[in-house]
Formats: C-alpha cells, structure tokens, sequence
C-alpha cells in the first residue's frame, strides 16, 4: 500500500522524460502507419470479394455500399432495438412513477419489477416460461432447505450445473415428453429460446445462493478500510464492491426478490452480472453513483459507438470473411487482417449488447458493473484483458469460484477449473473448451513470472550482478552503479531493462489472445495446424515477424497512456 502510494505521488505532476517523449513520438507515428495500411487493405479486400461474400444487405449510411449483417446476435440486436427501446421506456416510466407514488421499498418495487418482468417473458418465451419458473424455485428451496450444510456448495453447484448441461442437450425441451397431453404448448414457444437466456439465470441462481450462504459468516472485507480508500464512498455515495459486501436482512431473502432478481427485465437476456446482495441493496435505495446528467452522457457515447459500428460494417466486411471461408484461401498478411478485425467487430459488439442493457438498468436505479471497461486495444497481458472483457462475469467468477477454490494460493490449477466453466456456460463445443484450455497454456507463463518478479524484484538481481563477477567493473563505472546506490540503478538502467522485458512479453501475449480466441471463435481445433502452416512458411514468416514488432510497439504506447493515466490522478 505504501509503495502504491509512494508510486501515485511520484508520478502526480511529473513530467515525461525527453527519451520517452522521444520514443512516445515514434509510437504514434508507427501506430498511425500500421492503421493507414490495415484500413486501405481492409477496403480493398472488401471490394474485392463483395460479391462472392454472403450476408451481406444493402447499406444505409452510404449510398451504394452493402452492409455486413452476418453476425446473428449483432443482427437480432439491430432489429431488435426499436421494440426493445419501446418497452423499456414504458417500463422505466411506470416503475419510477409508481416508486414513490406508493413509497415502495425492496419488497414493493420486487412485486412491480416481477410483474414487468413476467410481461417481457411471456412474449419472449411463451409457454417455456414455465421450465424457467420451474427450475429457478427447485433451487430457491434446495437453497432454503441446504444452505447452513456444509455441503450446500455441492448441491447447488450439482444441480445448476445439471440443467446447463441438460437445457443444451435437449435444446430446452419439449413439452411432448410430460404427456402428449401437454404437446400443444410447444407451438407457444414465444420469440426467443428460453435455454439461451437461462445461462445467465444459473449465474444469479448461485450467487443467490452463496449470498444466502455466506449471510451469517464473517467477512474478510474490510468496509471501513474500503471507504477510506474508495473515492465513490468517500463522497458519501455506495459504489458496487460496497454494495456487494455491505449486510442484508434476512427477509431481503424473498421469494419474490429472488425471482426479481432472475427475471429483471434489463438486464435478462445479456447482463451485465451483479451478484444479489447488490441488486437487492439497490431495490431500496437507487444506485446515486451516477447523476442523471452521467447516465445520460452513456446513452449519447452508446449512440456514437453505434454509428461507430455502422461505419464499420459498411465499410470492412470481417465477419462475412469469416464466415464464408474465403480466408482460407488468402495471403497470410490478409488473414492477419481479417482476424484483428474480426476481434475489433467482436469487442465493439459486445460493448453495444451490454451498454444498452445497462443503460436501462441505471435509468431504473440498478447499477451493474461495466462489462467492458477498457479497449481491446489496450490490454497487453492476458489478466489484464480478462478483466476487462466481460467484467462483470469475470466479478462473477472470482467472487463464486476462484475465491471458494483457495484464490491466488491455487492459482495455476484454479484457472484450468474456472476456464473450462466459462467454456462449458458458453456452449457444449470443442472449439470453446479448445479455446479455454489454449488460454489457460498461455496463462501459466504469465503467472508464474509475475510470481517470479514479485518475489524476486529487479533491484535483488542487480545487486547479485553487481556482487558477482558477471558484471565487469569497468561496465559498473560506467554506469556509475555502486552498491550503496543500488535503489538509482533501478529507476534508470533498471525500469529501462524491465520496461523492454515487458513490452515483448506483452507482444507475445496478445499474439497468444489472437491465436486462442480465433481458434475458439472462427477456425476452431482443426484449424491449428492451417494457422500454423500458414504462418510458418516462407511468405508467412515476415508477416509473422511485422505482427509481432506491431505488437511490441503496441504494448509499449498501452504503457505510455498508462503512465499518462497516473500523471492525471
């Protein structure tokens, strides 16, 4: 804490140094080149292969031009939005007119939010909503019923994760095997499959169940540490963490609050993930994080990301590249191409799906955590980029499995556990356990040299060189490096050595992402060896080797707005 602190006041009001002033220069200039070229190919290749490329529709936003639409859950959303806004806002105004109207509390605005939510399922699901309703109060009792046993961590996770399993096998069931009395009700199975939905119902199903769990036991979160620390606390509001730890009355453990909790209409189908002591806390007294003004400005930004994306999909054609299959037949620097720019269609996919969805949760007093809080662009290590790429699930994860299964102590053999779970609570395929299990081989060296260089710090190594004969005492002269000055060797030759360490770590790390999530997203397991093929041969090499220098150039302009971010503060 000292250090950190020491850290922040160093570099509050300093100044950038000329070598990396110098050095900042070139980054940019470099960065600036790469997209110029990226782009200019992207055009071309979308010109190019237009017409031999499925999916694609006529364009709005530029005359003449297609647009790719080919992505199913970009496509069900954009359709979708009209309708969604609609009811939403007719939501939010009878809910926020009837709050106070009747003075409503938790129970209260549980029983109003229920209702709405209720409405929205049946035209959802139809019929199905009574496998949704059935399941979730199974798990209400077996929570009410196991939750003081010492084995309730078995029962509720045996039987949350039987149905994840079995909702996908059996594509959510139908209502002939009951009876064929019961066999008219399949022809009422509303718009949208209930079993796509209900992954996320199973992550509030546990952490309901925990939440009740843990109610009575004592808590290692230091609350009055935290709000001494916490800039949002300090100001007298609640942020999430606080919320999220902060005591609940047993009677906030309804049946009524549960399935309001399932079933919230915001943030049913896609989240963001809020853990229930946090949305229950907040069913009585809004979220007042966010002003009026800010929840606005989000929706603006959410409007702007969304043309963002418009103009992507009418100029470059990533995703109908990839899923016609004409990559397979392209240079390697094309592939590279199309890959980045797939990434870059998937993150500011997902940024829109959640933002829109929590966007109507604060306007409704319920704050969730923000799913996507950094760039794609800017993460350089895989931790780092985890999370901030489906943060709220990655919240999820370290609270309910990582933490339970001994945390930071059992870390190299907990992500193996929590990997092959987020696979699994994805789809039952092998590229995704693919996916999982390559990422989890390229989580192992990161951690363990983050391990190594925490235990082992840089200024220990130079005083070993400087003590041994490795290091020649002309070279100590020149540098002027002493042993009683060890601490200034550090900050200079030190931080220098150390910076560039990390900036190739950094490149391979986000070759290692490209390479994982391509395999789980676009080529899976049989493409591997393609991939490797491709970029081990004679014409691949050179571009292997531009990616990896653009990668290292990259990490080095991530450290920079970082610093940059510091000196801010």
């Amino acid at each position: 804490m000292g250090t950190s602190a020491a850290n922040k006041e160093n570099f509050k009001g300093s100044r950038i140094e000329p070598w990396k002033q110098k050095e900042l220069y070139f980054l940019v200039t470099y960065a600036f080149v790469f997209y110029v070229i990226i782009i200019r190919r992207s055009l071309q290749l979308s010109h190019d292969y237009g017409k031999q490329l499925f999916g694609l529709r006529p364009g709005w936003l530029i005359p003449r031009q297609l647009n790719d639409v080919t992505d199913a859950q970009w496509r069900n959303l954009r359709g979708n939005i009209p309708v969604l806004t609609v009811v939403f806002g007719i939501f939010t105004l009878l809910a926020n007119l009837m709050r106070p109207f009747f003075n409503l509390k938790v129970g209260g605005m549980s029983i109003i939010w229920l209702l709405f939510s209720l409405t929205y399922l049946s035209y959802l699901h139809g019929a199905c909503i009574i496998f949704v309703l059935s399941i979730a109060t199974v798990n209400f009792l077996l929570v009410k019923i196991f939750a003081q046993k010492k084995y309730f961590p078995l029962v509720i996770w045996s039987y949350n994760s039987f149905f994840l399993v079995c909702n996908r096998i059996y594509e959510g069931y139908s209502f002939s095997i009951f009876g064929q009395q019961w066999a008219f009700l399949d022809n009422f199975r509303g718009t949208f499959r209930w079993h796509i939905c209900f992954n996320f119902v199973v992550l509030r199903m546990i952490s309901f169940g925990f939440d009740y769990h843990w109610r009575n036991q004592d808590s290692h979160f230091d609350m009055e540490k935290h709000c001494k620390r916490c800039l949002i606390c300090k100001s007298g509001k609640s942020c999430y963490q606080a919320l999220q730890e902060s005591r609940l009355q047993n009677d906030k453990f309804s049946y009524t609050t549960y399935l309001c909790y399932l079933l919230y209409a915001p943030l049913y189908i896609a989240g963001p993930i809020l853990s229930f002591k946090a949305f229950a806390s907040q069913l009585e007294v809004p979220q007042n994080t966010h002003s009026v003004k800010n929840v606005a400005l989000y929706g603006f930004r959410w409007l702007f990301s969304l043309l963002l994306m418009e103009l992507m999909t009418h100029l470059f054609y990533y995703n109908s590249f990839a899923n016609s299959g004409l990559w397979k037949h392209m240079s390697p620097m094309d592939i590279f191409i199309i890959g980045y720019g797939v990434l870059n269609f998937m993150w500011l996919k997902f940024l829109l799906i959640w933002r829109f969805f929590r966007f109507w949760s604060l306007i409704n007093g319920i704050e969730a955590p923000e799913n996507m809080p950094k760039c794609i662009n800017n993460c350089h290590s895989l931790e780092d980029f985890w999370k901030n790429w489906h943060a709220s699930f990655n919240k999820w994860l370290v609270r309910y499995v990582y933490i339970p299964l001994g945390g930071s102590q059992k870390k190299l053999l907990n992500v193996w556990v929590v990997f092959t779970f987020v696979a699994i609570w994805h789809d039952l395929e092998w590229k995704l356990l693919s996916w999982a299990w390559l990422t989890c081989l390229f989580f192992i060296p990161e951690l363990a040299l983050k391990s190594a260089a925490n235990a082992f710090q840089v200024k220990h190594i130079l005083a070993f060189l400087l003590q041994s004969s490795i290091v020649p005492k002309s070279l100590i002269f020149l540098f002027d490096i002493k042993l009683n000055v060890v601490h200034q060797a550090e900050s200079s030759f030190g931080e220098f050595i150390f910076r560039e360490i990390s900036a190739v770590a950094g490149a391979i790390t986000i070759t290692s992402l490209m390479v994982a999530n391509l395999v789980g997203f676009v080529i899976g397991p049989k493409g591997i060896n393609w991939l490797l093929d491709s970029f081990l041969s004679k014409e691949g090499l050179p571009v292997l080797g531009a990616m990896f220098i653009t990668f290292y150039v990259g990490t080095k302009l991530m450290f920079h707005i970082e610093e940059a971010r510091k000196r801010s503060c």
